[in-house]
């Protein structure tokens, strides 16, 4: 018998709110984290708007200590700290520098970049010929495992520790990866998610692919447009995004809160074959994903009530719903509910399945669908697929019982999970 796996515990850093209370207010709201960036301007992007989470010294200060600060430089693993660390409290777990090794709990945290700042600095002092300045922590703040490491060490865990990487895939394919470690029982509980910066090292390379909008400069509220007719290309984000999977034997045995249960998924690759590229993805893996990931949770695709989906605001939003549209075998008025977070937050890349898979076990806990903000002008080739009222531009209040969740990323690869509500 394979372990159920539940949710305890969830933490966010996201553009249009830091927390959970604040994020969940904003999502109902529809509020959006977008805003101009002088900096971006300056260095001549095209897109000088995006999505960067709004964090105080104080903040800060609250999870790392003056010695950690010390030579410290990258948003991501900043983001990945305190998303981690709220999911871990959030969960009834309190946070010692000296608490006793738990190996029962374990981490898997994603990210694209880790530290794209501190490898700038340390370009420059090593062409300075200035390395035995570069400190102590320039390894650990630049390897893509910087932010398993900080975390591991602060909340003492003691099972697998590791870091994912698989673009905009990672998050979802964190989780997955966190739940069927504990499903097979080799762990109880595992803290799971992803990050990305805000640096604009980062972002420049999509600047220059055209895949961002430049035409919401001097509207940046209205820059995010997922299923829109007048969608131009995503907005750049980032945060992070956390959650805590435990085997329901474990979260029952200590009372814990219970956000939602994981019921399966599924994570493949479209091979960059029949029509995928590095950048494309192939529709009949999409497909294939969406339709695995519901085998495995064991339910029918008729019994999905809310999508989340990936959803970008680009030229692939129309491919994306025509791949649920097959897979599901559900079009039309028989579609469900369908939403896209990116046009709050825009595309928050590495971390945006963690941000999103947050997202969406607070509407499941909740009973809400939040709003796509920015589609009333829904595209015309996603009207002849779907209904415009399975895209809700307001906030729809709903007992949601099964959610599925769907990351795509660059170099076609794919990721499904399927939420369901808790019930005892």
């Amino acid at each position: 018998m394979k372990n159920r796996v539940v949710i305890t515990g969830l933490g966010v850093v996201a553009p249009n709110g830091v927390g959970l209370n604040e994020f969940n207010k904003a999502i109902q709201e529809g509020k959006s984290g977008i805003s101009f960036h002088q900096n971006l301007k300056d260095k001549g992007f095209s897109c000088c708007i995006g999505g960067i989470p709004e964090i105080s010294e104080e903040k800060i200060a609250e999870y790392l200590t003056p010695l950690q600060l010390r030579g410290f430089h990258s948003t991501s693993i900043l983001y990945g700290i305190i998303a981690a660390v709220d999911a871990y409290k959030d969960a009834g777990f309190a946070v010692h520098e000296n608490s006793t090794l738990d190996y029962d709990t374990g981490l898997i945290f994603g990210t694209g970049t880790s530290g794209i700042e501190k490898f700038r600095e340390a370009i420059y002092k090593i062409d300075d010929q200035n390395v035995r300045r570069l400190g102590s922590t320039s390894v650990v703040q630049t390897m893509a495992s910087g932010i398993s490491a900080y975390l591991g060490g602060i909340l003492g865990l003691g099972n697998q520790v590791t870091t994912n990487s698989s673009a905009c895939t990672t998050g979802t394919e964190a989780l997955l990866l966190g739940f069927e470690r504990i499903q097979n029982g080799k762990a109880k509980r595992m803290l799971v998610g992803s990050s990305s910066d805000s640096s604009l090292y980062t972002w420049g390379g999509f600047d220059a692919m055209r895949v961002m909008t430049y035409k919401h400069n001097e509207t940046p509220k209205q820059g995010s447009r997922p299923m829109s007719a007048t969608a131009s290309g995503f907005v750049p984000g980032s945060g992070a995004g956390a959650l805590v999977l435990e085997s329901l034997e474990s979260a029952l045995a200590r009372k814990a809160t219970i956000y939602a249960e994981v019921l399966g998924g599924n994570v493949n690759s479209g091979g960059q074959r029949n029509g995928g590229t590095l950048t494309a993805p192939n529709a009949e893996a999409v497909q294939k994903c969406i339709t695995d990931a519901i085998a495995d949770a064991k339910i029918k695709s008729s019994e999905i009530e809310v999508i989340n989906g990936h959803l970008t605001a680009t030229s692939k939003d129309s491919l994306e719903i025509e791949n649920w549209t097959k897979a599901l075998k559900r079009k039309g008025a028989n579609f469900p509910f369908i939403n896209s977070l990116k046009s709050q937050v825009g595309h928050c890349l590495a971390a945006a399945g963690a941000i999103e898979s947050v997202a969406s076990v607070l509407q499941i806990k909740h009973n809400f669908v939040f709003p796509n903000i920015n589609c009333e002008d829904v595209h015309p080739e996603i009207l002849e697929l779907i209904t415009k009222e399975a895209i809700p531009t307001k906030k729809i209040q709903k007992e949601i019982t099964i959610l599925a969740k769907a990351s795509f990323g660059f170099g076609d690869v794919n990721a499904c999970v399927i939420f369901k509500k808790y019930k005892e």
